[in-house]
């Protein structure tokens, strides 16, 4: 008897709008970021209050909390920066904001927080960095003009430095698990740079198969993060110890590596497990700072495994080397012209525009509602437009997402506190649950409304402590009105062309992509300067396509703005991917084959069609 297939309930497929704020990142609880959350937020409160200057504690708490926000993983070097910098624009937000909200009225204010809004929304075109520096720029600014209090500003600019500072202080003094291999200064650039060698190894394994070009994006996030755990801030030019010019040579030796390994994937034809054997050698060597042994050499059959094989050979003879000259690291090629024109371009100033929109009606409608009493008796209006910061920022997840994240965090943030409230003593309990909810902070990172209940918890006691007892529910209709400005500011129609973040990451991305084939088909034999060109056209098209995700998880009227950039960039990819392919056979025999001149004029033609994103093509 025949029976029918079995039908199976259609899986509910949620709008990627929707779907996003559920993504949750995954991976081991980061102890040591834990372990500073823990000791930062909440010691600095008790020292106020056991001072008598509880105030001043309340900023310190507030500027380890924004400086835990930012502590991610990475070198120690790395982390001046990443914290230092932000902690810097805070204090200079704070400060102005302090002294414009003891003498300027209302509408004199809410203009001035207007125009810094413009500048910091603009400033955060720039990167990662930049963009944590614009946020704490604004919120502090925010908290300077909407938390009155006896002390002046610059006593509270140095406690909000301090309060950062001593965060800073614990990610450069405390040791974590990887510093128990050699000198515990670098681990995270050890770590950094035998993922990247993890990641070679990753992508020869799936070479031919339908994951390589997901391994290839893995092995470019990998070598991105090395390259900036290696490139902090340094007093001299080039790396003072043995042991930091042996990590360079070793993150140096992983770039030819990583070029053939791509290549093998253009190629498309499998590898034996061999060929990934020595990599995973060699990030075993890296991580337990140990010498490699012998190495499994690939078969030579094919230019790409000519390639690997030397390359293995190079970095057997960097890794055994004891004593090296300096190297000279292949980072971004980025100064201030670069960051100027950024921040006045197309992204920057739509962003701009909009963050000082947000920014600006925040306020005004903040003041609004705190002279005319309208929720309460409360000295304090800076979380409304603090908030409105946070869900204005792009990086953070597409608008919908923030906002019903935020929402949803801020209201069980609320409802968790005010169960707590009702129990625990004043203020020791309230200090204890500070540091508890600066330790979930590292972990909480993962997910933005996660991220927003802790913070919603933490902020409110730290509130409660400094003497507003009931701020619960004010702070809950203050943060749906947030929500409501900044949704309707984001859909407003803005001067010139929409998506423009986007647009101008493609047009970097195509920048990059042809200045690399240039340097390629001119046969120059300078190979750092190929690594380093090739380092870039990777890293520009990765953070284009970063920007193109989250613009498509964006509500339709908003993602309409952007449809058809994600086959822009696949053919970026694949420009770049066949760039480096031309490069090692180039290498290897001297010419190309008709593939290879073939794929180039098709990818080049097919940019030329798209003209309208990535701008008007480069001569090759």
């Amino acid at each position: 008897m025949n029976r029918s297939p079995v039908s199976r309930p259609a899986v509910l497929s949620l709008p990627p709008w929707l779907a996003h704020p559920l993504r949750t990142q995954r991976g081991p609880v980061p102890w040591s970021a834990v372990t500073r959350g823990a000791l930062a937020a909440g010691p600095l409160l008790l020292a106020g209050v056991l001072s008598g200057r509880t105030p001043l504690g309340v900023l310190a708490a507030i500027a380890a909390m924004l400086a835990g926000i930012n502590d991610r993983p990475g070198s120690r070097r790395a982390s001046v920066r990443r914290l230092g910098v932000p902690a810097l624009a805070g204090a200079l937000g704070l400060l102005v904001g302090t002294y414009t909200g003891q003498v300027l009225s209302a509408v004199p204010l809410t203009l001035l927080l207007t125009v810094l809004g413009l500048a910091a929304g603009g400033i955060s075109a720039v990167g990662p960095v930049a963009s944590a520096a614009g946020t704490q720029l604004l919120v502090a600014s925010a908290i300077g003009a909407g938390m009155p209090a006896a002390e002046s500003g610059w006593q509270r600019a140095l406690a909000f430095l301090a309060g950062a500072g001593w965060l800073l202080l614990l990610r450069l003094a405390l040791p974590t698990p990887g510093s128990l291999a050699g000198d515990f200064r670098f681990d995270g650039e050890r770590k950094a740079v035998a993922d990247v060698y993890d990641a070679v190894a990753a992508l020869l394994d799936a070479v031919g198969t339908e994951t390589a070009t997901a391994r290839r994006a893995a092995l470019t996030a990998a070598l991105d993060h090395a390259q900036d755990a290696l490139a902090g801030p340094r007093l001299r030019r080039y790396a003072g110890s043995a042991a930091e010019r042996r990590l360079h040579a070793q993150y140096a030796a992983a770039l030819p590596l990583a070029e053939a390994a791509t290549a093998l994937a253009w190629v498309g034809e499998p590898v034996s497990a061999r060929a990934a054997e020595g990599p995973r050698r060699l990030a075993a060597a890296v991580r337990g700072n140990t010498g490699t042994g012998p190495l499994p050499a690939p078969t030579r059959s094919a230019p790409a495994l000519r390639a690997l094989d030397e390359a293995l050979l190079r970095a057997a003879e960097a890794f055994d080397r004891t004593e090296d000259g300096a190297h000279r690291l292949l980072a971004r090629r980025r100064g201030a012209r670069d960051a100027v024109r950024a921040a006045l371009g197309t992204g920057g100033r739509e962003y701009g525009l909009r963050v000082a929109l947000c920014f600006g009606a925040s306020a005004a409608v903040a003041q609004a509602l705190h002279h005319t009493r309208w929720y309460g008796q409360h000295q304090h209006w800076y979380w409304l437009p603090a908030t409105a910061v946070f869900l204005v920022k792009p990086d953070l997840g597409p608008l919908a997402s923030r906002v019903l994240s935020r929402a949803a965090g801020t209201v069980l943030g609320a409802l968790v506190f005010a169960g707590f409230a009702a129990v625990l003593p004043r203020p020791e309990g309230l200090i204890v649950l500070v540091a508890v909810c600066g330790a979930l902070i590292p972990v909480a990172t993962r997910n933005f409304a996660a991220l927003t209940t802790v913070v919603t918890v933490l902020v409110l006691a730290l509130v409660m402590v400094g003497g507003e007892s009931q701020a619960s529910a004010s702070r809950i209709g203050e943060t749906l009105l947030a929500c409501a400005i900044v949704l309707v500011v984001g859909h407003l129609p803005m001067p010139g062309e929409r998506g423009g973040g986007v647009r101008a990451r493609l047009a970097a991305a195509a920048g990059a992509a042809h200045a690399y084939l240039v340097h390629v088909l001119s046969e120059s034999g300078d190979r750092s300067e190929r690594w380093a060109l090739r380092r870039e056209a990777y890293r520009t098209l990765a953070e284009a396509r970063a920007a193109i995700a989250l613009a498509a998880a964006e509500l339709p009227a908003l993602a309409r703005h952007t449809e058809g950039t994600d086959a822009v960039a696949a053919v970026l990819e694949r420009l770049v991917d066949t760039t480096t392919a031309c490069a090692v056979h180039l290498d290897d025999t001297g010419h190309l084959t008709p593939r290879h001149t073939r794929q180039l004029q098709e990818l080049l033609d097919e940019l030329k069609q798209r003209q309208e994103w990535v701008g008007p093509p480069a001569a090759a």
